[in-house]
């Protein structure tokens, strides 16, 4: 079947779905109708009653889709992104406007820049755009940071095509349409009651066969908007902005989990600004190859069943398989995106005010060198407390002079053990013999015994002295803050423990443990030190 065909068939169903709640509206007053006037007539008016009242019930969640299906294209207030007019950012707004001139296409009335990587264009659209609304467009600021200039205009050729029509008049109908059903759906689906389900049930029904005939017109769209955003863009400079699409939703996720979070366990937050505004830091600091690495072993996210969008890699594929345009010197503009907006520090902190919670207002804010610092603390904290509980336990059990298997008991967070003495313990043989039966372990890994217990637990005990040693420099003034943007934030500590730590620690956790390398390395902690290359906390 050809792509008309099919696009004409979605669209008699997609007026179907519509036309279907007129229909059981229609059915349901005549079948009451009936009813009252031919079955109960005065026989049973309590009976009528129940029925006009039952079809009520159905009638209004009939109309509850109807409604929720009209207003699929309406556009609200928008609370969680920055408005900027052409005033405000006319580099940005030019070429967003001669991606829609060369579309064909009327410009957007609305810009509005939002903290995800992605691009759309939305229109308070009448009869699913068959008559045309106001428009807006949406522009992620990750989404500018991570793309050029030639990469962002086919971006947005892209979703200008969308609304050209460009295999068939109704083919932009049949892309809104589809958002309009799920919508529909997902109404429906917040409703709980009897009456909604058995309604939903028969609009489910019928959006998956919809959905289903309709799938193939929709990703004929996106192929075709991908083809004429290569005429517009160049076809290097679009397989690009594609191929770049799902790294850099990676490489943010990784930003925002890692850098942005940061100050999450001791309740701070990036300076103002910084929150979105370092993801620009990362990017600058990587490689376009670190930049891929982060994306690397990553499993895509399942898309939806109906997703009208073809696979990344298909979508590259089809574009490079277009005929050379000439164009391959446009990528030589390596111009990030982000360098259109204007004012960037006063957009990303306009941004995390209309997107961060209330309560974030009154959360301290703290600059890089000092989150980094912060959160190696509390890691360092973290690793070691397992330890020094384990370590004063078996010290309390040895003086008592009962063996492993006395009750624990609770331990005061002050008469916790410090570095020497730990290491003390260390050296009167307590480690494989007391302390490490004390170290938290799940129920399987207890039934360890010998080299295999010893073997799962030292890795545990190898982190814990190392968080002792990183408190330690941290108190002697000799660990600095590394924010490391491109690798991962840490301390960076003095050249010899760079060189020797590793080495110190798995002599003290090993099988007949040796505290004197690490001892050696301690000896020095009193003087002024180098700070070498970054060991890292996370």
């Amino acid at each position: 079947m050809g792509i008309r065909l099919r696009v004409l068939r979605a669209f008699v169903l997609l007026a179907g779905f519509f036309l279907m709640g007129f229909v059981l509206l229609a059915a349901m007053g005549v079948l009451d109708w009936l009813l009252v006037t031919r079955v109960f007539v005065d026989r049973a008016a309590w009976a009528a009653a129940m029925l006009v009242t039952g079809t009520l019930v159905v009638a209004l969640a009939i109309l509850q889709g109807m409604f929720a299906f009209l207003r699929a294209g309406r556009l609200e207030t928008e609370p969680h992104a920055v408005a900027v007019g052409a005033d405000d950012q006319p580099e940005l707004w030019d070429l967003v406007r001669a991606a829609a001139e060369a579309m064909g296409e009327r410009p957007p009335d609305e810009l509005y820049l939002t903290a995800d990587v992605n691009a759309a264009v939305a229109e308070q659209s009448r009869l699913l755009g068959l008559l045309p609304g106001r428009r807006r467009m949406y522009l992620g600021l990750p989404l500018l940071t991570g793309l050029t200039v030639p990469q962002l205009r086919g971006v947005l050729a892209h979703e200008f095509g969308h609304y050209a029509h460009l295999d068939t008049r109704l083919g932009g109908v049949i892309m809104r349409g589809r958002a309009a059903v799920l919508h529909t759906v997902d109404v429906f689906g917040r409703n709980d009651t009897y009456f909604h389900r058995a309604v939903a049930l028969l609009y489910v029904t019928y959006a998956h066969l919809f959905l289903r005939s309709s799938q193939a017109a929709g990703r004929e769209q996106e192929r075709a908007a991908d083809r004429t955003a290569a005429r517009h863009a160049g076809r290097d400079a679009t397989a690009a902005a594609l191929r770049a699409l799902p790294v850099l939703d990676a490489a943010h996720d990784h930003y925002l989990t890692v850098y942005a979070a940061m100050g999450e366990p001791m309740g701070a937050l990036p300076r103002r600004g910084e929150v979105y505004g370092g993801f620009r830091r990362m990017v600058d600091a990587r490689s376009p190859d670190g930049i891929a690495e982060l994306s690397s072993g990553r499993r895509p996210a399942r898309p939806h069943r109906y997703d009208s969008h073809p696979p990344i890699a298909e979508r590259v594929a089809a574009v490079e398989a277009l005929p050379d345009d000439g164009r391959a010197a446009e990528l030589d503009d390596t111009r990030s995106a982000l360098t259109l907006v204007r004012r960037g520090e006063e957009v990303f902190t306009a941004l995390e005010a209309c997107t961060l919670p209330a309560e974030a207002a009154q959360l301290p804010r703290l600059g890089w060198d000092d989150l980094v610092m912060a959160r190696a603390v509390i890691d360092a904290e973290e690793w070691a407390r397992p330890l020094r509980v384990a370590v004063a336990r078996a010290v309390r059990a040895e003086e008592a002079g009962t063996d492993g298997g006395a009750p624990a008991g609770p331990v005061d967070g002050d008469a916790l053990p410090g570095l020497e003495e730990v290491l003390d313990a260390f050296d009167r043989g307590l480690l494989w013999r007391e302390i490490a039966e004390r170290m938290p372990k799940h129920h399987q890994a207890a039934r360890l015994t010998g080299a295999s217990a010893r073997n799962f637990i030292r890795p545990r005990v190898f982190d814990g002295l190392a968080g002792l040693v990183h408190l330690r420099l941290v108190q002697a003034g000799q660990a600095a803050p590394d924010v490391a943007w491109s690798g991962r934030p840490g301390l960076a500590l003095p050249e010899e423990w760079e060189k020797g730590m590793d080495d110190a620690l798995d002599a003290a956790v090993a099988d007949t443990p040796d505290s004197a390398p690490l001892r050696a390395l301690l000896a020095g902690t009193g003087s002024a030190s180098t700070a070498g290359p970054a060991l890292r906390t996370g």
